[in-house]
């Protein structure tokens, strides 16, 4: 009797929180869940025709095995982990967790959920692929179809994107620094060292990992174009690869880094109006003026700092738990693509963007 009544109590229990499932659901929704809007607004489909084409593999000779996990599921899986920062085995204990993440990727009760191992391997192929920067630029030419980039000027900047801290000797890390391995390294050891990545100093403070550096519309405050670079490449390295002929007719803002007589040069011999910030060297200190002009520039140049800041703190700041340049670009530029794909919900929920 008392196991009857056990089994009647957990079968009213199953019952009452099966049927509570659309409340929770809706519950979540007017708790501003951010996967709505993305599910809502963004139609992933897009993206499919690229990950079948970078992701296709050989024709499977027998029908026998497990069949292949969607490209889409998988995709806006690590779209959630790089909008809450998870690692792979996060990642999957949260989708089997949270009713809001398993809503987001089109699963319900009793579906299978991939492992953190499926999730790595599809990060792998798309990082093997470089297929990052195909799905970032697919979506920003569905910004530029769609009219929706002012396009009246660009701000380039760069933010330090910090990896795990490497614990080297000297002696190692000066053959590092000038591109080899060291011998005694053996398959494993090397398999958990990034030799990518590097130190660099900001406000007297040592970082270690790679850099960020974006372009971004500033009549949106969407990003435009970037480039990935180890942490101690100055901010301005990339600045000929960012600028180019399609900012002609526009301004540029930039903070101080950016300054040198050759950017200075490349902006007028490309029609581009110079808003980069003066700043002062050994023969003496800004004059009011030049002052007073940086500070009329700050108030454009200051929004890239909005985009940095919502990655740090909605998107709980990007630190990589990858090893090697070619996994940081791919984690990187997913970062940027989410992060466009946020913006671009956030303007079309102010009216900024009208659609159909």
């Amino acid at each position: 009797m008392a196991r009857l009544l056990l089994c009647l109590f957990s079968m009213k229990s199953y019952q009452v929180s099966f049927f509570d499932e659309s409340q929770r659901l809706a519950a979540l929704s007017r708790l501003n869940d951010p996967l709505v809007e993305l599910a809502k607004r963004i139609d992933f489909e897009m993206f499919r025709p690229i990950l079948i084409e970078a992701l296709r593999k050989a024709e499977r000779k027998s029908p026998a095995g497990r069949k292949p996990l969607d490209v889409i599921l998988m995709f806006k899986a690590l779209i959630i982990q790089r909008l809450f920062n998870l690692s792979d085995e996060q990642l999957e204990y949260q989708i089997t967790d949270r009713l809001s993440f398993t809503r987001f990727l089109g699963l319900h009760i009793g579906e299978t959920i991939p492992d953190y191992t499926s999730f790595w391997g599809f990060r792998e192929a798309l990082a093997e692929k470089g297929l990052e920067r195909q799905l970032f630029e697919h979506f920003a030419a569905k910004l530029e179809a769609e009219g929706v980039l002012a396009k009246t000027g660009s701000i380039i900047d760069a933010t330090i994107v910090e990896v795990p801290r490497q614990r080297n000797k000297r002696e190692e890390n000066e053959r590092i620094k000038a591109g080899q391995v060291p011998a005694e390294w053996d398959d494993a050891k090397r398999a958990h060292k990034d030799t990518d990545a590097r130190w660099v100093k900001k406000n007297g403070v040592s970082f270690f990992g790679y850099k960020d550096h974006i372009k971004t519309d500033s009549g949106t405050n969407l990003i435009t174009d970037y480039r990935v670079t180890s942490a101690n490449v100055h901010d301005s390295v990339p600045f000929e690869e960012l600028v180019g002929e399609s900012d002609q007719g526009t301004s540029l803002h930039a903070d101080s880094a950016y300054k040198s007589a050759e950017n200075d040069e490349r902006l007028e011999a490309l029609g581009i109006k110079n808003q980069i910030h003066e700043k002062g060297n050994r023969a003496g200190a800004l004059s009011e003026a030049q002052l007073r002009h940086n500070r009329q520039k700050s108030k454009i140049r200051a929004l890239v700092e909005h985009v940095f800041g919502f990655m740090e703190n909605s998107m709980n700041r990007i630190f990589l738990r990858t090893i090697g340049m070619k996994r940081a670009k791919c984690a990187i530029g997913l970062a940027n693509l989410v992060y466009n794909l946020c913006r671009y919900t956030q303007l079309i929920r102010l009216g900024r963007i009208q659609t159909a």
